[in-house]
């Protein structure tokens, strides 16, 4: 736990800096133009692939080594080997952002790393698996809480989907030819998300908010509905990105509708989770952790109704191909996955060190400008993307809207920097925590 929480705060850190480097060149095109390592072609990819394979699953995995053996009741089933999962996990991470740097990539979103690093990520998940299958083989407690499954299910499917999406056997490509290869990306593309961060995530919230709240779950069998109604739903929704082409119509049609039904495992979860801790968000915000955790289960809301409405055609004919998706991304990625990942690491912290957090100070001022730059986020891009799509929908120029969505270009880059700064605190606080804290033993 404590490693997977190392490395998941380093690349957050390196994954915002990432980011910034991107958002300069959105500002000016010619930003660090001469540097190849870094140009925009390369640094988008490299921090995409380090906030979702550095930063967050690390995160929430971090977490998940921590509630296996409590949850279960028994030790780890490996921790020598837990340990050396999270040193091959970072040095996947990094041969994949030296790859995209130097130029070596598939050039498929979510699938950008070179197939050598799709071998190494495709091992660093089988590690976990085998550790949390063991782990539960010898378990102590016969029931299987709602975590467990979580967690269970998101790293066994995205072993699988990982493999397809990212075509692992054709090495020289990594990919299929036309439609075909389209379909499958965005299968695996969005599952990435639906199947990895969405299932790791509400696996934290569940272990967490009834802990912090002191109460017992609102009901065990709507967390089970949820899981696998979750499960049955999002895995259908992938094509709903490719409504403009020549995509097979019954296949769009089961991504509209299961876009639209997954109204239905978000508010069963959500109706859980909320109901657990109704009448109790005073110890929510006495919680450093819990309060991150809670506030990633209202993003998670929000960027999911919002998901919902932009797979309807009519809809999507303003939002889609520009900002409004890009908005809608970092709303989910990072407002619920990602928060609810640090939630989890400041959660289980003190309890792993028996110390108080290093600073708790500093945590919530990391929660501060995270809650800020992100919700800034969702409305400076959003707005972005309107004026995008409707201008492209009223065959305006593109050098026209240009100018007009530089001011939000800057904004982002701001609400970006208190996002990078929040990143480089938490990594700060969390290594002082582990290893030169000096607070009180609890």
């Amino acid at each position: 736990a404590k490693a997977f929480m190392l490395t998941s705060a380093f690349w957050f850190a390196a994954a915002t800096s990432f980011g910034m480097i991107g958002a300069g060149y959105l500002i000016a095109p010619d930003f660090m133009a001469n540097i190849e390592y870094i140009h925009f072609g390369r640094a988008r990819p490299m921090h995409i692939n380090a906030v979702l394979f550095g930063f967050v699953t690390p995160g929430l995995l971090a977490a998940a080594f921590y509630y296996f053996s409590k949850l279960l009741r028994t030790e780890l089933f490996s921790e020598k080997l837990g340990v050396f999962t999270a040193v091959f996990w970072n040095i996947t991470v990094a041969a994949g952002m030296v790859g995209i740097a130097t130029g070596h990539t598939q050039g498929r979103e979510y699938a950008e790393l070179p197939w050598s690093v799709d071998i190494m990520v495709v091992i660093s998940f089988a590690l976990v698996v085998f550790n949390v299958l063991g782990t539960i083989r010898k378990r102590q407690e016969p029931v299987l809480f709602v975590s467990v499954w979580y967690a269970t299910a998101a790293v066994i499917l995205t072993s699988l989907t990982y493999c397809l999406g990212n075509v692992i056997w054709k090495p020289d490509t990594g990919a299929l030819l036309g439609i075909p290869d389209a379909i499958l990306l965005w299968f695996y593309g969005h599952n990435i998300f639906g199947l990895l961060l969405s299932p790791l995530a509400l696996a934290v919230a569940y272990y967490v908010l009834p802990i912090a709240t002191r109460s017992p779950l609102y009901s065990h069998t709507l967390s089970l509905i949820g899981f696998w109604s979750l499960i049955i739903v999002y895995t259908h929704i992938g094509t709903h990105h490719l409504l403009q082409v020549p995509v097979p119509t019954w296949l769009k049609t089961i991504s509209i509708v299961d876009s639209v039904a997954m109204v239905i495992p978000v508010m069963i979860v959500l109706i859980n989770l909320w109901y657990t801790v109704k009448g109790k968000l005073g110890d929510i915000h006495a919680d450093i952790g819990a309060k991150f955790v809670f506030t990633g289960t209202i993003f998670y809301f929000f960027v999911n109704i919002q998901g919902s409405m932009m797979a309807l055609p009519h809809v999507q004919r303003i939002t889609h191909f520009n900002n409004w998706v890009v908005g809608h991304a970092h709303i989910g990625v990072l407002g619920f996955a990602g928060v609810t990942a640090l939630g989890g690491m400041y959660f289980i912290l003190p309890r792993i060190t028996g110390r108080p957090l290093y600073s708790k100070f500093l945590a919530d001022v990391q929660y501060w400008l995270l809650l800020i730059g992100i919700t800034g986020f969702a409305v400076v891009l959003t707005t972005a993307g309107l004026i995008q799509g409707n201008a492209w929908y009223n065959g305006e120029t593109l050098y026209r809207t240009l100018p007009e969505i530089q001011p939000y270009y800057i904004l982002r880059a701001s609400l970006g920097t208190m996002i990078m700064i929040g990143a480089y605190l938490g990594l700060y606080n969390m290594i002082r925590s582990l290893y030169f804290n000096r607070g009180a033993s609890t």
